[in-house]
């Protein structure tokens, strides 16, 4: 039996240095019988030296294009904006399902060439429950930087500056600490800040990078479904002075904040994390903002605000990048169980239902974006 071919693109996405695959799962996968092409790449926090001694082969980058048909494309974050159409099955991140601005485009590449797209988002367990997120790194690093803006806020007029990615938690940690400590001298205090989304994955890092900074406990309000069912928007909100949105949703709720809720005279917040950053999904509960932000310029002015202190926020779609190596480590363990079921991914239950949720998507497609 020919053995199953997974390639490992190079990711495009500026100051993406995560990774689907780790040398650790590669070296389980060829363990298993498969071939585990790696395309070198310059961005990736894993060394390519490091793939090739668990045993995979090295591949130019950009070369998955011209691959045969039979093999699959592992990436992590969406292709570029291109129009040729895609002939693989790739396993990604595409963020073409929820109707975010370009989705036909991004989703009708793949009919298009008679391709397939197994999202990683919505790979999910029998249970209904993801098999591998990247939520509790999400959560962390957006925590982490909301603090940082917080403090530098308080005695600069410009933007919060660019970041970059950590070798590690604990040099974060360390940054992070130094900015509350000079800005709670500034301010007199530390900060509020509440958490929606508290009891899940993302909601949990975000609440252990607050803890870890020196937040205390009682500053930190902890909120999820039970305390959000009444429908917002939330005056506890825009009492606090940093919000971090932790919630991943598929339908409209009512709107945690709005413009409106901000005229607040009261208002303290000063900073929002949207860690979900949808920015352009008519589901977000956070319309207050539509620029997705980056590693390099990490926050966006809220507009049209009459009263209170400046609003900013930080939407970045890639925030575990912030942590990669430890993020892609705990991801791509948790992604493995999936990843060894590839070659008969048609009948696995679990890429089966991507495939099923695939085929209804690209039934919603309007026929114009099938054409070539």
């Amino acid at each position: 039996m020919t053995p199953t071919v997974l390639h490992l693109r190079s990711e495009t996405k500026p100051l993406e240095h995560r990774s689907a695959l780790t040398p650790t799962t590669a070296s389980e996968l060829i363990k298993a019988g498969y071939v585990v092409n790696i395309e070198r790449s310059p961005e990736r926090i894993f060394d390519d030296s490091e793939f090739e001694a668990a045993g995979a082969t090295l591949v130019p980058e950009g070369s998955w294009v011209d691959v045969p048909a039979d093999h699959i494309i592992v990436g992590l974050k969406e292709l570029e904006e291109k129009e040729f159409p895609l002939k693989h099955v790739h396993v990604q991140f595409a963020h073409c399902y929820k109707q975010q601005g370009g989705w036909e485009k991004v989703l009708a590449r793949f009919p298009r060439g008679g391709g397939t797209l197994l999202d990683l988002e919505f790979l999910v367990d029998d249970r209904g429950r993801r098999v591998a997120a990247f939520g509790f790194h999400a959560g962390f690093a957006g925590a982490a930087l909301a603090l940082e803006a917080w403090a530098w806020q308080l005695d600069h007029s410009e933007p919060f500056p660019g970041v970059a990615s950590y070798p590690n938690e604990d040099a974060l940690i360390a940054d992070v600490k130094k900015a509350v400590d000079e800005g709670a001298k500034k301010a007199g205090r530390l900060p509020r800040v509440i958490v929606i989304g508290a009891l899940g994955r993302c909601g949990s890092g975000a609440v252990s990078a607050l803890r870890k900074a020196g937040v205390p406990e009682d500053n930190i309000l902890k909120w999820d479904m039970k305390e959000t069912s009444v429908g917002g928007p939330f005056k506890e909100i825009t009492d606090s002075d940093i919000f971090v949105n932790c919630i991943y949703l598929t339908s409209k709720i009512p709107n945690f904040v709005n413009i409106e809720s901000l005229q607040d005279p009261d208002r303290k917040l000063s900073v929002v994390c949207d860690v979900s950053a949808d920015t352009t999904s008519p589901f977000t509960p956070v319309p207050i903002y539509t620029v997705a932000t980056t590693f390099d310029s990490p926050t966006v002015p809220v507009e049209g605000l009459k009263t209170g202190p400046p609003l900013s926020v930080i939407s970045i779609d890639h925030l575990p990048s912030l942590l990669p190596r430890e993020a892609s480590e705990a991801f791509s363990h948790d992604l493995l169980p999936s990843l060894l079921a590839l070659n008969d991914w048609k009948s696995h239950p679990v890429w089966a239902r991507a495939k099923t949720l695939f085929d209804e998507k690209v039934a919603t497609l309007p026929p114009s974006a099938l054409e070539d």
